[in-house]
């Protein structure tokens, strides 16, 4: 039997993640090979994944990345089964890293098939619900461009959100911060009236005719009533025009332009865990 060191332990741990004991293990069933205990690694990973497929993989780790010069934003969520694991250093710092990849692909798809230290990102969570006996996997994945796009991240990774900005201004890193935090805090349903799904329209209007019948008005005024309430939910649930969190005396719209008249927000994406 080949003699394992601690050496080559240690390597294979740096090099996978894997405890020390699953890494000595893995060196001895390959008899030395340091590849073909990656590998050995890998399919215990594999098989991990393979029982653990149905379970609920709502905790994790949601962080927001954009480019060097502000004009393309990403979000992933690197989710786990439990919050224990999602606080752990090593995964945050794992989540981190794969954001930073994240930020060159446009799809989700593509993402998972990319090289990340000489294995796919799919590979890597595979390997890593073996390591960590979790289901691991990217839950979330949105991309975001605009002529400036800033982020915000919540505490504990929960929230994470890109908002795009119409020009790259004085200011416009704070703006985006800020408008990020509403959405954080706020979770609009949309950018504005004409980003809300007709079917939600539809909703709140009936919605609405069933509160004004209880209350016993009158059918004939039930369309008009409707209306007002359909401005009053798009002013509480779409971005741009809800209360600013940090003076209500202004929509966010209004906030926005009191830095730059001429500016507006273009978009935002949001993912939220937990």
């Amino acid at each position: 039997m080949a003699k394992i060191t601690a050496a080559e332990v240690n390597r294979l741990r740096k090099t996978t993640g894997a405890g020390m004991m699953d890494c000595k293990k893995a060196l001895v069933e390959a008899e030395g090979d340091f590849e073909s205990a990656i590998e050995i690694l890998r399919k215990k990973g594999q098989k991990v994944a393979a029982k653990r497929a149905d379970r609920d993989s709502s905790e994790g780790a949601a962080i927001a990345k954009v480019n060097d010069d502000n004009t393309n934003g990403v979000i992933i969520s690197l989710n786990c089964e439990t919050d224990f694991v999602a606080k752990n250093e090593t995964f945050i710092t794992l989540a981190t890293e794969l954001a930073d990849l994240a930020i060159n692909f446009d799809s989700k798809e593509a993402f998972l098939a990319a090289d990340y230290k000489g294995m796919t990102v799919q590979e890597k969570l595979t390997e890593q619900t073996g390591v960590i006996g979790e289901k691991i996997e990217i839950g979330g994945f949105e991309t975001l461009s605009a002529p400036f796009v800033g982020s915000y991240i919540h505490a504990g990774n929960k929230i994470a959100v890109l908002t795009g900005l119409s020009a790259s201004v004085a200011g416009a890193e704070e703006v985006a911060k800020d408008v990020s935090m509403q959405a954080a805090a706020m979770n609009p349903v949309a950018l504005n009236e004409d980003g809300v799904d007709q079917s939600i329209i539809d909703k709140e209007i009936e919605i609405a005719k069933d509160q004004l019948r209880q209350e016993g008005k009158p059918e004939a005024m039930l369309d008009k009533i409707s209306q007002g309430k359909i401005k009053r939910f798009f002013k509480d649930n779409t971005l741009v025009n809800q209360d600013f969190i940090k003076d209500s005396k202004q929509s966010v719209a209004q906030y926005v332009k009191s830095v730059d008249s001429s500016l507006e927000v273009t978009g935002f994406k949001r993912v939220a865990l937990g």
